[in-house]
């Protein structure tokens, strides 16, 4: 079976002038050198092979970067930006922001509220007493802790706030 050649690339003056500047400038990211060069050689007439050779990289890599550029050519993206990693999409969020907000508001009131025969909030505390409520299915305490970090919320310290220790003067 016949193999098919690669889309033929061609670059205007301009993107070809800015390739090569990103190219030459000392401090763009090597990553983004790499994939110039494989567009600016694709540009030339050269296959996935001849540009997997001359850069030392894979196959797969050239024939990513030569379909991606591609692909962008139609967004009026710079050229920077064209080259850059595409957006990973990652695990999906386990917690809504509405359950968040609800573990936060909670470690702000008094565990008393909610009859806890403790002064203060813990991670464990707060992690058992919204999987009571039913906000959330599960969560761990290192993640309520994590939550709470991010947050910059100290429940231990909310105690001090709402009820100061006494402060006696020296009278004589």
């Amino acid at each position: 079976m016949a193999r098919l050649a690669p889309l033929v690339l061609n670059l205007n003056d301009g993107d070809r002038l800015e390739l090569q500047q990103l190219v030459n400038r000392h401090n763009t990211a090597q990553q983004i050198v790499l994939r110039a060069k494989i567009i600016l050689l694709a540009s030339e007439g050269k296959n996935h092979g001849e540009i997997a050779r001359a850069l030392d990289i894979s196959l797969d890599l050239a024939r990513l970067w030569r379909k991606r550029w591609f692909e962008t050519r139609d967004t009026k993206l710079p050229i920077f930006q064209r080259l850059q990693d595409s957006e990973r999409i990652g695990a999906p969020v386990k917690f809504s922001m509405e359950q968040v907000i609800e573990l936060f508001a909670l470690a702000c009131s008094k565990p008393e509220d909610y009859g806890r025969p403790i002064s203060h909030w813990t991670p464990r505390e707060l992690a058992d007493e919204i999987i009571k409520q039913g906000i959330i299915e599960s969560i761990s305490v290192r993640h309520v802790g994590r939550l709470l970090e991010e947050a910059e919320l100290k429940p231990h310290a909310l105690s001090l706030l709402v009820n100061p220790p006494l402060k006696i003067k020296n009278l004589t």
